[in-house]
């Protein structure tokens, strides 16, 4: 049978498929299931910036109130354990998934600045975090700022962030960058272990009856696939980092496309909430069979291999083939 292993982030894993970030992850049970079903790791749901400091404030906000009034309000304390904060309470759950689980587990850190709640990349990976995922999303909405303070935003952060912990860390990111290539090799030599391509950012909608905006989240499809499997082969070879692939991975054909484009890994989101964990174990199987059919001995055999570096046509990539495809499309009519 083909050999499906792979490395990522400097894991040794079973098989290219990841359970990537999303509510499943809210429940041990549910996270042993993914297991049981096949999943070779698992990042779990995202501990935001906001939530850190929105607690953390309410939290400080109440525990001083009042004191310079009277010496009995030290009395009206609550107890330690009754204020547990969202931010405690994940760390914990990660402690409580690698006790039941054998996987690597993943946390995941969702945040755009610097500041005091990076403390808590240091307690992830004191409560047995195999790796840190920092998925950073930024809606640069404000007319002044440029292109470059975002970015030097971005890396500021992932520099204090690299600098804090030993465990791996992995950078997940959106594709709104002027120069993509550029800005994934700063990351390379800030000392990232992994790049995640890409984050998919909800858009909102508007309720016309109510002239309300609304929140909209739709799950991904399998076409939204070809923005990353481009910038993987664009950048497989040139990066230090290894490269994994997130939206519109649902079935083997896309795990295999996200192979030879050069990724170490394919995380699933949308097709698990869509079909449940046990999906996994199908895709697993049509993989195998795929690749027995094709003569393939392994996954390693193939990553990369229709990467820019790899194919005969590397503008296929690039502005050439931008040219080639408007030029030879032919309407119905």
């Amino acid at each position: 049978m083909a050999d499906l292993t792979t490395t990522y982030l400097g894991l040794q894993l079973k098989n290219p498929i990841v359970a990537s970030s999303s509510p499943l992850m809210q429940k041990v049970d549910t996270i042993k299931r993914l297991e049981d079903a096949g999943a070779a790791a698992i990042v779990l749901h995202s501990l935001f910036e906001e939530q850190i400091m929105q607690e953390s404030n309410l939290l400080d906000h109440y525990l001083n109130y009042g004191t310079e009034s009277y010496w009995e309000a030290l009395s009206f304390f609550p107890e330690q354990t009754s204020y547990l904060i969202g931010a405690d309470a994940y760390v914990e759950h990660i402690r409580k998934v690698k006790a039941a689980v054998q996987i690597p587990v993943i946390a995941s850190l969702n945040g755009v600045s610097t500041g005091g709640w990076l403390k808590y990349a240091q307690r992830i990976e004191q409560a047995g975090a195999d790796a840190l995922e920092l998925n950073m999303y930024y809606l640069a909405a404000e007319p002044n700022q440029t292109s470059a303070d975002v970015e030097a935003m971005y890396l500021e952060l992932v520099r204090v962030l690299r600098a804090s912990i030993s465990i791996p860390l992995a950078v997940k990111l959106g594709a709104e960058f002027t120069s993509f290539a550029h800005f994934a090799k700063q990351l390379d030599q800030i000392g990232v272990n992994g790049i995640v391509l890409f984050n998919r950012f909800y858009q909102p909608d508007f309720d016309l009856e109510q002239l309300e905006v609304v929140p909209g989240l739709d799950l991904s499809q399998s076409y939204e696939l070809r923005a990353r499997l481009r910038w993987v082969a664009i950048l497989y070879g040139r990066l230090r980092a290894d490269l994994a692939i997130t939206g519109g991975v649902h079935t083997a054909t896309d795990v295999l496309k996200c192979m030879m484009a050069g990724a170490r890994v394919a995380m699933m989101a949308s097709a698990l909430l869509e079909r449940g964990p046990a999906h996994i174990r199908t895709v697993l199987t049509d993989l195998v069979e795929w690749m027995d059919k094709h003569e393939y001995e392994s996954i390693r055999q193939m990553q990369g291999s229709m990467s820019q570096k790899s194919v005969a046509y590397p503008a296929a990539f690039e502005r050439a083939n931008y040219v080639k495809v408007l030029q030879s499309f032919r309407p119905a009519i």
